[in-house]
Order: C-alpha cells, then structure tokens, then sequence
C-alpha cells in the first residue's frame, strides 16, 4: 500500500454521459465518509492544466443525480497529450496537495491518466462514462442504457409516422467506433437492418430485402446505422436505396446528441452509485491504475491498458437474431 490519501481530485473528460453526475456524487460523499478531503476539477485535464480546481462538500453534489450532464463539465485536452501540458497538471496537483485522481471517462481519459503516472506516480481510479460500451472490463457503462432508451423512444415516434406515409426511414445513431446503441435500439425497435461498425455491410443483401418486401407489400422499413458504419452512414444509404429504388418514399433522420442528454435511467443512476463507491473504497486500500467495472453483477478492476485496448465484444447470437426476427 503506498502512502495515505488525504486528497482526492475529481474529474469528468472526454464526451458527457448521463450518470455521470450520480458517479461525481457517489465518489465525493463516499470519499467525505472517510474523511478524505474532496476536490473538484472542472473541464476535465484541462481544468487541470489550467488549476480549475475547487474544494467540494456533501451539499456540492446534492440534487443532481438526477440531472444530465457534468456539474464539474468536461472536455477534451489536447495540451494534456503533452509532457508540458502534464508537467502543469501535476504542478496544480502538488499546489492543492492532491494525493490521488478519480476520473469518469472512456479510452482517452484511461490512457491519459496511464501516461500520467507513468510520469509522476499519482494513483488514480476510472470509472467508465462513455454512452458508447466501447469498452472493456464491464458488462455496461455510464450512460449506456440512457442514450438507449432515449434512441429507443425517438426510433418509436418515427415509425408511427413511418407506418402514416408508407415511409423507409433510416435512423442514425452515435456510435463512430462501436455499435452497441445501433444494435440494442434497433432489436427494440424492430428495426429491418442494422448497421454497425464491427461488422462489414452487405449492401446488396439489404436491397434485395427491400425488394423483396416490396413485391410482399411491406412498405415500413426501418434502418437503423451507427455512424461509425463502415458504408458511410445514413445520408450514404439513403442515396444507394434511392439510386436503386427511386420510386420508394426514403426519408433519414440523425438523432445526434439529443443522445447524450436528459435524465439518466434508474440503471445508470445504480450504476453510477455502485461504481464510485466501490472506486473510492479501493483507491483508499491501495488499489490504482486501473477502471471499475460490473461483470454479471459483481465489482471487478481492469487495468487502464487493458480496458481500452480491447474493446467490449459484440453478441453474435443478437447479430443472428436480428436477421430471424426481421423476416
């Protein structure tokens, strides 16, 4: 065990998820319990850099684990990237007599905070807050099953307009790298296709299937398309459906990042709650470097390095099932 924390700084970086604000309360209470003081970093490593930093208390973090967004706000440093940039930040950290670091991120915020202490050995702890599950060592992340159910919702309300005009929508989720919003809110949905980074599109199987349920009379199709698909997304669709069927009514939509907003759900705000306890609690035995996660309901650490190198595998049984149900 290295030496006793008495510090801890706070941080949110990278895109907002929602939960986030449950997790930011989750670690500062749980830290206060200890009697660890509790400091927060506003805009993420930049706020760092730049010493945005503030002593928090229990009031700070009451009220807003309800709410969207970041309290603490976040942001992407490309000054953190630097070894200058990270000479300022510990610098900060050593004016505020900051002992240890818990962040709420996805990939970049993990690797940065690996570098970090390569460089100055300050022990930090990540939660994974990314709307995205793009990453390893947990069955769900922070913000997961918000934006899902938010894409869920607005996929709904399309289709009822979509079964009024006879109409082929296709929905375009986030999901630049990883599909997992595309493919949960589409098998909610009952969307036709899905498409998604992780898997090759095979655009001539889609017209076909288009066509075949013209010939059936099926006139509502749903598409949904993670952007990160490797076709091009969904304006690349519309015009190949177009292009092939001119006489069909096609019509796209990009949810964007109303995705990203609102309330989070009951599961991300346990989740929230159950991650930055158990953070806090493990940082404080001596455990560093490394995310929290939930796997089959049960708290488990992956190192930095591993979380964002391999990334969470997708189902092929719900790639299969998709195709069975969409017949």
């Amino acid at each position: 065990m290295g030496k006793e924390i008495k510090k801890i700084a706070i941080l949110t970086s990278g895109g907002d998820a929602p939960g986030m604000n449950a997790a930011v309360r989750a670690l500062a209470r749980t830290a206060l319990y200890h009697g660890v003081a509790v400091y927060g970093v506003r805009r993420g490593y930049q706020g760092l850099i730049e010493g945005d930093i503030f002593q928090m208390n229990t009031t700070d973090v009451a009220n807003i684990m309800q709410r969207g967004g970041t309290i603490l706000k976040t942001a992407r440093s490309k000054e953190f990237r630097t070894p200058e940039g990270r000479k300022k930040a510990f610098a900060q950290l050593q004016q505020h007599g900051i002992d240890a670091l818990a962040l709420i991120g996805g990939d970049g915020t993990f690797s940065g905070a690996a570098t970090f202490f390569n460089e100055f050995t300050i022990p930090a702890i990540g939660l994974p807050g990314t709307i995205d599950k793009d990453l390893a060592g947990t069955d769900f992340t922070i913000g997961f099953d918000t934006a899902v159910n938010t894409a869920v919702e607005a996929i709904d309300k399309i289709r009822d307009t979509a079964e009024a005009h006879d109409r082929l929508f296709i929905v375009e989720v986030m999901g630049r790298d990883a599909g997992y919003i595309a493919l949960h809110s589409g098998i909610a949905c009952g969307a036709e296709e899905i498409l998604i980074p992780e898997t090759k599109t095979d655009i001539e199987a889609i017209l076909q299937n288009i066509d075949r349920d013209n010939r059936r009379k099926k006139t509502v199709r749903i598409i949904v398309v993670a952007e990160g698909d490797e076709f091009g997304g969904s304006s690349a669709l519309l015009h190949t459906i177009k292009e092939r069927f001119p006489e069909l009514d096609v019509r796209a939509t990009v949810l964007g990042h109303i995705q990203r907003g609102g309330a989070p759900s009951c599961a991300d705000r346990v989740l929230s709650s159950r991650l930055g306890y158990a953070a806090i609690e493990a940082l404080l035995k001596g455990t560093s470097q490394v995310m929290v996660g939930i796997i089959n309901d049960e708290i488990v650490f992956t190192p930095f390095a591993q979380a964002v190198k391999e990334n969470s595998k997708i189902n092929n049984d719900m790639l299969q099932m998709i195709k069975v149900l969409s017949a």
